[in-house]
């Protein structure tokens, strides 16, 4: 097997960012120092590194020296230390009024999923599919998000099944904050 070094395009900073985040979640776990395959600076690059070009997270863990199964806990942990950080969307907007921001965008998306066989109760009493969207006419996941004036991302719901509707999906307690 042949390996090789790619340039990652994100700042310094960034990485000790993420690296502090891992380390602080290493600590209050209790992770014992030398059991992991990879330091916090190492992980936080791997993580960003696959956020970055969405490689294949095995391929992408073998030129780190991983497992494929360590390879998906290191992305799943890095993903949950970083999303810990992320605030709510009252917070969001609170923050938006305090910058003086004239108005914000909200507008969401319907990803798809696998077809999922989870059913649920229609208003109208029937069962459903409850990760189908009909405005997508497909399976999928509510995402909503709130964004500043040029496009900037505020804040990002948790991902709800694709039969909830827009508004309701970005309604306190129905985003899954």
């Amino acid at each position: 097997m042949i390996t090789y070094r790619v340039r990652l395009d994100v700042p310094r900073e960034l990485v000790l960012f993420v690296s502090r985040l891992l380390a602080r979640h290493r600590k209050e776990t209790g992770t014992r120092k030398g059991t992991r395959s990879l330091g916090c600076y190492r992980q936080a690059l791997f993580i960003l590194a696959w956020y970055r070009d969405k490689a294949d997270i095995p391929r992408l863990g073998a030129g780190f020296g991983l497992s494929q199964a360590t390879s998906y806990r290191y992305v799943a942990e890095g993903t949950t230390v970083i999303a810990a950080e992320t605030p709510g969307l009252e917070e969001a907007l609170e923050r938006a009024v305090k910058e003086g921001t004239p108005y914000v965008i909200m507008d969401g998306k319907i990803v798809a999923s696998d077809r999922c066989r989870e059913k649920t109760v229609s208003r109208k009493g029937r069962e459903i599919d409850l990760w189908y969207s009909g405005k997508k006419k497909d399976f999928g996941g509510n995402i909503q998000g709130v964004f500043y004036p040029d496009g900037l991302p505020m804040w990002v719901s948790g991902v709800l099944p694709g039969n909830v509707h827009d508004l309701a999906a970005a309604r306190p307690g129905g985003a899954g904050e």
